[in-house]
């Protein structure tokens, strides 16, 4: 099958999914159902689509980036539903906010960790309410009492006769019931799918080329984009000579925009050609290095900061202690470094404007695209199609590449669609990183080896634009510690660079675990405590914390000798709502450096929907966490990124990766977030085996060629 085939095929199925089903469900923002109609009467806001053939369409409202969704969202309405798993289909929703809402967020969009903990039961009504549907058909059909009809993988049964009716045959009917007044959700106990089966993906086509993303995108007459950037962050363009570009072939239009200068071409070869042909003066921009910055930031965290958190008095606490511990910890920049790099396809239409991208935040990007043109968020078709990772970096709230895109169309006016396609030098340099951070940690410990007194000041910008108010994202997984300390103070300083940043994987947590859980670690060497049961003494009232850090020591068998040459380490956090803890393993290598050998993952997230998604987002979010304490981070000298391709900017590579086992806590809670949380913690975990190993703390990330080889 060809690309522009699998695309018309994968679009064909989105929209005969949401317009043309025999029974069609929906849910509006706030959970409420949404009425359901007959063949053709029913608005595209469906997630439930049930087809005359037995197919059963399930529209998914959050973006498929690898983390699971499609999958996941698909479980709990085949759960209430009673489908049979082969039955599913699965399409991403279109780009409406009423309808299509995060709940925990009120936009949609994807991120924090929330798809499954916000569509939870959400999901499951839709199931519900489909089998009532359809089982109200059945029993009017066969003139038989709802009690007496049994619905068992996709089938309804009558359960005296044996007569069976599959929900295709059943479908047309159903869409004439009444919708119910009341729905019983399954009590857990009679789950089939949730937490039970092992289930196959349903973002199929990935190993076998059928799956369609931004770069299979071909619509006739399109023309690909690249964009010249400003080579320091806040440059301004001076002036441009396009004449050697426009001479070029293929080469269509050169146009310029806020953000640069564009070159149109019939092929990306050309568009890149065109771009380089350019000759380009810019003015102003920021040349500040990141040695600059981290000098500002260490002397900012010498002072008091932000409030974020405070309880009991610290100084008091410090001056009187046996021993004062101190500690500064280094973050660089760092970039997202997705497999796919930023990209979008745009096509003005007499009503509006089409789009086809991996599209993390739809409600951003409609009323950003919309402002652009001047027209309404409405008129903005976002056909959202699989996104090859992102990790935050496809959902920021100015919308800077789709509306990139929109502003070359603008302002080349032409009537053919435009593909904008970001290379990876250009997606490593053009900003919109983690944050570049400092820490200071000072913790006071008593003659008997009691932590006291706990001072942390987190100096970085602020995502959120906090200005003079504590930027929560900044300082979670510090201001909120679960260990028992009686004096304790986290404070915050918001910084201004021209450097874009963005939520990076795991968002605060990727550097607040690592400067917590390095220095609790010191705090129980210096205390003479094994660093286990150091924490489980200060989270004597937390019990899930205890329940995950228990699970991970008594699976890794902390309290076994290990072979000559090999160390642990160990670390726990909880970040959007699921605790995480981790024991990694290391092992010293013949030319003296280390390698992480294995890691050892307990992780409690409510009710576990997909045990092996879960699994694989554990060990994903291991080997992502990984990458910045080895290699990855971008520096910046005379203000430009050093930092161009994956030769500089360093991941981690299979030859890198251990051994992962994970072990779920079960729990009957409400779910929460995989994507995120196993991120935060291996970092610290693998410094701590190192300290293990070498008596040395790793105060700066990465740690470089002096541990790891790259």
């Amino acid at each position: 099958m060809s690309t522009q085939a699998g695309l018309s095929r994968r679009l064909f199925l989105i929209r005969s999914a949401q317009a043309g089903a025999g029974l069609t469900l929906g849910m509006s923002i706030s959970g409420q159902l949404l009425a359901a109609g007959e063949t053709g009467d029913f608005e595209p806001n469906a997630f439930v689509a049930i087809q005359a053939d037995n197919t059963i369409v399930i529209t998914i409202k959050h973006l498929e980036m690898g983390q699971g969704t499609f999958t996941g969202l698909a479980t709990l309405i085949a759960e209430e539903l009673d489908a049979d798993w082969s039955q599913i289909k699965t399409v991403g929703a279109p780009a409406n906010t009423k309808k299509y809402a995060n709940l925990a967020m009120g936009l949609q969009l994807t991120g924090g960790s929330t798809a499954i903990a916000n569509s939870y039961t959400q999901m499951r009504e839709a199931g519900a309410t489909a089998k009532a549907m359809l089982l109200a058909a059945a029993a009017e059909r066969w003139k038989q009492p709802l009690s007496s009809l049994a619905v068992k993988s996709g089938t309804v049964i009558h359960t005296a006769s044996g007569r069976q009716a599959s929900f295709g045959e059943l479908a047309a009917a159903a869409a004439k019931q009444a919708m119910p007044k009341k729905i019983t959700l399954k009590d857990p106990s009679e789950f089939v799918l949730i937490g039970k089966a092992k289930l196959s993906r349903k973002d199929s086509g990935k190993t076998d080329g059928t799956a369609i993303f931004t770069q299979d995108v071909q619509l006739p007459n399109m023309l690909t984009a690249v964009v010249a950037h400003p080579p320091l962050f806040g440059a301004t363009l001076k002036s441009v000579d396009a004449s050697q570009a426009k001479a070029l072939p293929g080469v269509k239009a050169v146009v310029q925009i806020p953000s640069g200068v564009a070159v149109l071409a019939e092929s990306f070869w050309q568009a890149k050609k065109g771009r380089d042909a350019l000759k380009l003066q810019w003015t102003g921009g920021s040349e500040r290095s990141s040695a600059d910055i981290i000098a500002d930031y260490k002397k900012l965290a010498e002072k008091p900061g932000l409030s974020a958190a405070k309880k009991g008095s610290v100084a008091p606490a410090l001056a009187s202690a046996k021993h004062v511990l101190e500690a500064e910890f280094e973050f660089p920049f760092l970039a997202h470094a997705a497999m796919e790099p930023m990209n979008c396809a745009l096509q003005k239409t007499k009503s509006g404007v089409e789009m086809w991208y991996g599209c993390q935040g739809q409600s951003w990007d409609q009323q950003n695209v919309a402002k652009v043109f001047g027209i309404a968020p409405e008129q903005i078709t976002i056909n959202t199609l699989y996104a090859g990772g992102s990790f935050g970096r496809r959902a920021t709230t100015l919308s800077d590449y789709p509306v990139e895109l929109a502003e070359i169309v603008k302002a080349w006016g032409g009537p053919a669609p435009v593909k904008l396609v970001w290379t990876r030098e250009d997606d490593t340099l053009s900003g919109y990183y983690r944050p570049m951070y400092v820490h200071k940690v000072t913790a006071a410990l008593s003659a008997s080896g009691e932590l006291s007194a706990w001072q942390q000041r987190i100096v970085g910008q602020s995502i959120m634009g906090a200005g003079k108010s504590v930027d929560h994202t900044s300082v979670e997984g510090a201001s909120n510690l679960p260990y028992a300390i009686p004096n304790l103070s986290v404070e915050a300083h918001n910084t201004q660079e021209a450097v874009p940043i963005s939520w990076w994987r795991s968002v605060g947590s990727t550097h607040t675990a690592y400067a917590v859980e390095t220095f609790i670690d010191e705090l129980a060497h210096k205390a003479q405590r094994d660093p286990v049961e150091f924490r489980l003494a200060l989270l004597k009232d937390e019990p899930r914390y205890q329940g995950v850090l228990k699970l991970a020591a008594n699976k890794a068998q902390w309290s076994k000798p290990l072979p000559e040459g090999h160390f642990r380490g160990v670390a726990l956090h909880k970040s959007f709502g699921t605790y995480v803890a981790q024991v990694a393993e290391i092992a010293a290598q013949k030319d003296g450096k280390f390698k992480v050998v294995k890691v050892t993952c307990a992780v409690d997230c409510g009710v576990a929907v997909n045990p092996d998604v879960i699994a694989a987002q554990m060990e994903g979010g291991i080997g992502f966490g990984l990458s910045p304490l080895m290699f990855s981070e971008i520096t910046l000298k005379d203000g430009k990124p050093e930092q161009r391709n994956f030769d500089a900017y360093k991941v981690l590579r299979m030859r890198h990766m251990p051994e992962v086992s994970v072990h779920i806590v079960p729990s009957a809670e409400a779910p929460t977030g995989v994507g995120e949380p196993g991120t935060p913690v291996i970092a610290p975990a693998v410094a701590n085996a190192l300290f293990a190993a070498t008596g040395k703390r790793l105060r700066k990330l990465p740690a470089g060629g002096e541990y790891f080889t790259a």
